[in-house]
């Protein structure tokens, strides 16, 4: 193992070691850590958050002249781990055949090692930017919306964050098509518009079914309606892109027919691009009576609805009067936050394609949008001129293997593909900013 990826292991260990489950985080033992270990590198280091429990990283590297600024972003909360669903314990960063295990391996603790471990080894080796600066960030808070994190540093603190390029979590895992390796960079992300569906009716006893009106079967044919609908899509320009990349080109708005046939061709991976075309109903939670012996007059389905980049109520209203009609309910919306997207061509995504073209020959870049969001929605909103990306590449792991151990038991990471991002974090970061040294 060489040094980089042996730096990067360690940290990632040490990383994992913290128990930074959100809520509550209690990021700041971690944060500490990486503000010395970069701090002693060269970094000019800031502390700052909403509360003193959680501040979030910022990290400087100057350059010699004016020039880009590249933010290499992640956030160090995680979700929770149950130990008793654990082969072994998730905060034992211990590798084990290969693997890296912990809570934290996948999402996102392994792009902080990679990002820091690559920062860190570039300026201990001498290397300072030759136009512009290397930022990087680690935020707290991003596992519940990132109110204390990216959020409140961009309201409060802007200038500490501005950059012209991001690399942040949302991508990078390999999948086939045809036999062909393909690496997903993340140029977009969906938004949110969760709401609520409201039935009346009017309370009774429940030992007598008729003298009352039960507000809560009135969900049931909308529940039904919401899961078997057939999506209509509405495609954004990552995402036509992306079908034109699966060899699937979409001819004027027809779809449909292009996903249909790529899902005859690769029905998995189209599993997997079908939420990035449009609009996605979930519902996931229902509530009726408080007592089990009364009809409920008031019934709730809350829904889980993701948006494609830029869209938001407007079009939920339209599609949900599609499934549901406009009758028999109402309809309240309870969060919204609109996705958004980056140009699909720019200096960074060339600096990605060629990497890989390198690295894994014959292999090659697409686009893709994310159907949930990352910490560079924020960004992207704060500075609409920055580009921002989702990649994290693995060459040892694939799409399908890594996804199921996203916030799952026994998440783990192959330390070659650990390595495998450190590298090219530390080779992009030389490729866009020059060298000076």
């Amino acid at each position: 193992m060489d040094q980089l990826a042996d730096h990067a292991t360690r940290l990632l260990s040490r990383l994992i070691a913290h128990n930074t489950v959100n809520p509550p985080g209690n990021e700041r033992a971690l944060q500490e850590e990486l503000a010395a270990d970069l701090k002693g590198a060269g970094f000019e280091v800031t502390l700052v958050g909403r509360t003193p429990e959680r501040p979030n990283l910022v990290a400087r590297l100057r350059g010699a002249a004016d020039g880009p600024t590249l933010c290499l972003l992640s956030h160090c909360d995680t979700v929770l781990a149950n130990p008793d669903e654990w082969t072994h314990d998730p905060w034992c960063g211990e590798v084990i055949d290969g693997e890296l295990w912990g809570r934290g391996a996948l999402d996102m603790k392994s792009q902080t090692a990679a990002e820091v471990a690559a920062g860190i080894e570039l300026a201990n080796s001498g290397w300072r930017p030759a136009n512009g600066d290397l930022l990087i960030v680690c935020l707290v808070d991003e596992e519940t919306g990132g109110a204390d994190g990216v959020a409140w540093l961009c309201e409060n603190h802007p200038d500490l964050v501005r950059c012209d390029y991001s690399l942040n979590e949302g991508a990078g895992a390999f999948f086939e098509l045809g036999g062909e390796r393909l690496y997903g960079v993340c140029v977009a992300e969906k938004g949110v518009c969760r709401f609520t569906i409201k039935t009346d009716g009017v309370a009774g006893h429940a030992s007598n079914p008729r003298f009352g009106d039960n507000a809560l079967l009135k969900l049931a044919p909308l529940i039904t309606a919401l899961g078997e609908w057939d999506p209509v899509y509405d495609l954004t320009d990552g995402a036509r892109a992306l079908m034109s990349e699966l060899g699937a080109p979409v001819e004027g708005e027809n779809v449909a027919a292009a996903f249909e046939g790529l899902r005859q061709r690769e029905p998995l991976l189209s599993a997997f691009v079908e939420p990035m075309l449009g609009l996605t109903f979930a519902p996931t939670m229902t509530s009726a009576s408080a007592k089990i012996n009364v009809l409920p007059s008031q019934a709730e389905l809350r829904v889980d609805c993701r948006t494609p980049p830029g869209l938001g109520e407007e079009l939920v209203r339209k599609r949900v009067a599609e499934v549901l009609g406009t009758e028999g309910y109402r309809l309240e919306f309870t969060e919204q936050a609109i996705g958004n997207a980056s140009p699909v061509d720019s200096p960074l995504m060339d600096l990605l394609s060629g990497w890989i073209a390198r690295e894994d020959p014959g292999a090659r870049t697409v686009p893709i949008v994310l159907p949930a969001f990352t910490d560079s929605r924020t960004i992207r909103a704060t500075f609409p001129d920055s580009v921002s990306y989702g990649f994290f590449p693995m060459r040892h792991t694939s799409l399908a293997q890594m996804w199921p151990l996203i916030h799952a038991p026994d998440e783990r990471i192959d330390v070659r593909d650990l390595a495998f991002a450190a590298r090219c974090f530390s080779e992009i970061a030389q490729e866009l900013l020059g060298s000076a040294s």
